[in-house]
C-alpha cells in the first residue's frame, strides 16, 4: 500500500538575520522534517536553538531583516515565498500556533470575546451569534471558569495561566490540520496542564490534527509525542521515535539533556548534570559539530567536519555525530 504524502514537508530550511554592520546570524541551518496527520512531533533543545524561529518563519511571521531559504510544502502548497494574502488565509485556519508569550499573543486593547469571535467570523464565515456560541464552548473545554464573564474582559485583567488558556482556545477554534504549540503549558499549574495535554491527545486521536510540540519539558514529550527532533544551534542533531530518544539516545547532546532532568527513581545522592559551557554565537557557528566545544567525547574530526544525520537503530532514528553506535 502506498504511503500518503506528509501533511507538512520541510526541506533544507535556513533562516538568517542580517545584523548591525552586515553581520549575519544563522538561526536555522539546513533543517528538514515532516509530519503526518494525527502525529505529534516534539521539538526540543536549549533556548536559542532555533525551535521557535523555525515555525515563525514557516508561517511568514518573519522580521524585516530575516532571509529564508528552502522549501516548506503544506498539502503540496509551497509556503516559502507565498504571498501575505495566502499566508493570512492559512494562519489560524488550517495551521494555528499557540505562542509562548501570553501578553504579546493577545491584542491588549480588544476584549477577549471580540478577539475570539473574529477568528471564526473571518475564517469560517460565521455570524457573530454562532461564533460566540462556539467560543463559549471552547473556553469551557480549556477550563476557563465563568467563561461568559471573561468574554467582556481585556487580556490584562486575566491571570497569566488564564491568558494562556485563551490562546489555546483561539488556536483550536477553527479545528486546524496542524497545530504548532510553543511551550503551551508553561504558565499553567500541573492540574490544568494535565487537562490541556489530555485535550491535545484527544484531538490528535479523533480529528487527526497534527501537532508540533515545542518545549523544554521532556516529560511533556514523553507523554504526548510520537517522534522527537533534538535541535542545537539551528540544526537537528538527533531525530527518532520517543523510545529511540529516551532509551537509545545516540548524540552526546541528547544524552546530556536527559541526564539534566530529575527522575523519580534517581538516587538522592546523584547530582543532576549541568552541560558545561554555552551554546555558540549564531554569528560564529563552528564549521564542524556545533556541540563539540561542550562535548566530553569530542575528537579532532568533530571540530573540522560537520557530521550528517545518519541512520542509527533504524532509518527513523538518526544522529549527527561522528561517534559510532555503542561508543560512550
Amino acid at each position: 500500500m502506498a504511503m500518503s504524502a506528509p501533511l507538512l514537508d520541510v526541506k533544507d530550511l535556513t533562516v538568517r538575520f542580517t545584523g548591525n554592520r552586515g553581520k549575519v546570524l544563522t538561526a536555522v541551518d539546513g533543517l528538514s522534517f515532516s509530519i503526518n496527520p494525527g502525529e505529534c512531533v516534539g521539538i526540543v533543545g536549549e533556548s536559542g536553538s532555533g525551535k521557535s524561529q523555525t515555525f515563525l518563519n514557516l508561517l511568514g511571521l518573519r522580521a524585516e531583516n530575516a532571509h529564508v531559504a528552502g522549501s516548506a510544502k503544506f498539502e503540496g502548497e509551497e509556503l516559502i515565498g507565498a504571498s501575505p494574502e495566502v499566508m493570512r488565509k492559512l494562519r489560524g485556519n488550517r495551521i494555528s500556533m499557540i505562542f509562548q508569550d501570553s501578553i504579546t499573543g493577545l491584542t491588549p486593547h480588544l476584549k477577549i470575546g471580540r478577539q475570539l469571535d473574529e477568528v471564526l467570523m473571518e475564517h469560517q464565515g460565521l455570524s457573530r451569534e454562532k461564533a460566540r456560541a462556539e467560543v463559549l464552548e471552547m473556553l469551557e473545554t480549556v477550563q476557563i471558569p465563568e467563561a461568559r464573564r471573561r468574554l467582556d474582559m481585556y487580556p490584562h485583567e486575566l491571570s497569566g495561566g488564564m491568558r494562556q488558556r485563551v490562546m489555546i482556545a483561539q488556536a483550536l477554534l477553527c479545528k486546524p490540520k496542524v497545530l504548532i504549540a510553543d511551550e503551551p503549558t508553561t504558565a499553567l499549574d500541573v492540574t490544568v496542564q494535565a487537562r490541556i495535554l489530555h485535550l491535545l491527545r484527544k484531538l490528535k486521536q479523533h480529528t487527526q490534527m497534527a501537532i508540533f510540540m515545542i518545549t523544554h519539558d521532556l516529560g511533556v514529550v514523553a507523554g504526548l509525542c510520537d517522534r522527537v527532533i533534538v535541535m542545537y544551534a539551528g540544526r537537528a542533531v538527533e531525530t527518532g521515535t520517543v523510545d529511540d530518544i529516551f532509551y537509545r539516545p545516540q548524540h552526546p547532546y541528547t544524552k546530556a539533556l536527559l541526564k539534566s532532568i530529575p527522575r523519580l527513581d534517581m538516587d538522592p545522592s546523584e547530582r543532576l548534570l549541568a552541560i558545561p559551557g554555552n551554546p555558540p554565537s549564531l554569528a560564529n557557528i563552528p564549521a564542524g559539530c556545533a556541540f563539540a566545544p561542550r562535548c566530553e567525547a569530542a575528537m579532532p574530526q568533530c571540530a573540522a567536519e560537520r557530521p550528517l544525520l545518519t541512520p542509527r537503530s533504524s532509518d527513523i532514528h538518526r544522529a549527527a555525530c561522528h561517534l559510532k553506535m555503542g561508543q560512550p
